[in-house]
């Protein structure tokens, strides 16, 4: 037998006699013993591969929870070792620097573990490495300018670690690069110019991290893209038009910044954009009518921004979104007919704006609704009896507005809703007793309108309720319909009102009654 086999067998022996005690166990076949007798390779454990001359190629030992540090394996005995997956284990320790010595390696993979200290500078010497997998451990230090020497590399994962300083500008030598993760982490500085020279890159990630300064323009050269998410930072300045020649982008997630400005038109032209989220930001000026083109968009997120004027009718091209976030922004005017072809849409987010106008029945024909929120506004008028369609609603927001009419009676058909604000809007009349099919309930808040008469009997079915609020201008009859809750536990409910109208006393968890 090889001598060379000889040296892989005992390298890979005395690193399992390093394991912790429970898990030396897991791998039984790491025994010269437990085969041939008279064969000291190691071809035949588990995990290990071999070329044809025996020598060690492959090394994948993923997911059995081996708990050692890699200190005491002898890299330097491997010359021929290509491939290593030590991913979701139990490692610890630094990333020794002698992983060096594994000259030939192409695919490296310590994901998943508990690596701490830095990522070894020495591992810019890997030339052939292609695949490069630190994500998931406990590395803090900066990212090695050293990495850039890996001009071979086309997946460089380094995400949820401890990284900090800047994203070295020596990544932009990484011309094979196909997919970049740097998110949650502590990095700093800039994005680098030098990015704009990945020109094979198909996804960036560099979310949740401390970066700064504006987004390169450079980033417009990297027509293959697909993916860019750098939200949870902290870049300013503006969305560069140059994001526009992105062709293939599908998802484009830049919200939680300080970015400013206006939202380039130019966005329209990535027409295979399924995510658009730009909020929590402070962008300005108008939704451009150029995002109705945008017809494979399942995710539009503009909320909290400082935009202003009318929701674009062109919004309304967009029949495959599911998700449509436009509140705490300053836009004006009515809720256009055209969201009326949003029949896929699930989320529907427009509070905290200045808009007027009723609330459109055509709501009533977006069955999959689950959330409304036009909470808020200065919306006026009745509330659509066609509401009580969106069987699948769960949460209901109308507070803060100047509606007025009663309420529905069609809303009792809204068997899953589980939160109902209609409060701080001018609604009158009795409470409808079909409330009381509302089984899902937990949040009911009624109050700061001109509702009068008792609490409909039917109340005592709502056995999920926690919080029910009549306060203000709620004018019931003398101690009628307040049995009926006497045997729920609401974790708060409201009332204003004189205190003997009241009639039983209950046994609430809280109970306020504000004079």
């Amino acid at each position: 037998m090889a001598s060379a086999s000889i040296e892989e067998a005992n390298a890979l022996l005395n690193w399992k006699a390093s394991f912790a005690n429970q898990t030396q166990s897991r791998l039984p076949s790491w025994n010269l013993l437990s085969h041939k007798p008279s064969t000291t390779s190691p071809c035949t454990w588990f995990g290990i591969f071999c070329n044809s001359a025996g020598s060690v190629i492959k090394i994948n030992i993923s997911g059995f929870g081996l708990n050692s540090t890699l200190h005491e394996l002898s890299f330097l005995s491997f010359p021929n070792l290509k491939y290593v997956d030590l991913s979701l284990n139990s490692l610890f320790g630094t990333i020794p620097s002698q992983i060096a010595f594994l000259s030939r390696l192409i695919y490296l993979d310590l994901a998943t573990n508990h690596f701490s200290g830095e990522i070894p500078p020495e591992i810019g010497l890997l030339t052939n490495l292609q695949v490069l997998y630190l994500f998931e451990n406990q590395l803090n230090c900066s990212i090695p300018y050293e990495i850039g020497r890996l001009r071979s590399l086309y997946d460089l994962a380094l995400s949820s670690n401890h990284l900090y300083g800047p994203i070295p500008d020596s990544l932009g030598n990484l011309n094979k690069l196909t997919h970049l993760y740097l998110y949650n982490n502590s990095l700093s500085g800039s994005i680098p110019l030098e990015l704009g020279n990945l020109t094979n890159l198909l996804e960036l990630y560099i979310y949740i991290n401390r970066l700064t300064g504006p987004i390169p323009t450079t980033l417009g050269n990297l027509n293959k893209l697909t993916v860019v998410s750098a939200f949870q930072n902290n870049l300013s300045g503006p969305i560069p038009h140059e994001i526009g020649n992105l062709i293939s982008l599908t998802a484009l997630e830049l919200s939680k910044n300080q970015l400013s400005g206006l939202i380039p038109k130019e966005l329209g032209n990535l027409i295979s954009l399924t995510y658009l989220g730009l909020g929590q930001n402070q962008l300005s000026g108008l939704i451009p009518k150029e995002l109705g083109n945008l017809i494979s968009l399942t995710h539009l997120h503009l909320g909290q921004n400082q935009l202003l004027g009318l929701i674009p009718e062109e919004l309304g091209n967009l029949i495959s979104l599911t998700d449509l976030s436009l509140s705490q922004n300053q836009l004006s005017g009515f809720i256009p007919e055209e969201l009326g072809n949003l029949v896929s849409l699930i989320n529907l987010e427009l509070w905290q704006n200045q808009l007027t106008g009723s609330v459109p029945s055509f709501f009533g024909n977006l069955t999959n609704l689950e959330v409304i929120f036009l909470s808020h506004n200065k919306l006026f008028g009745p509330i659509p009896h066609e509401i009580g369609n969106l069987k699948s609603l769960v949460r209901l927001h109308f507070d803060g507005n100047n509606l007025s009419g009663s309420i529905p009676p069609s809303f009792g058909g809204l068997r899953n809703l589980a939160f109902l604000q209609l409060d701080e809007n001018q609604l009158f009349g009795l409470i409808p007793e079909k409330l009381g099919n509302l089984i899902s309930l937990i949040y009911l808040d009624l109050s700061e309108n001109k509702l009068f008469g008792g609490i409909p009997s039917e109340f005592g079915l709502l056995t999920n309720l926690e919080h029910l609020d009549l306060s203000e201008e709620w004018q019931p009859s003398r101690g009628e319909g307040m049995g009926v809750l006497r045997q729920q536990l609401l974790v708060a409910f409201w009332f204003c009102g004189e205190t003997e109208r009241l009639g039983l006393v209950l046994r609430w968890w809280r109970l306020d009654v504000r004079q």
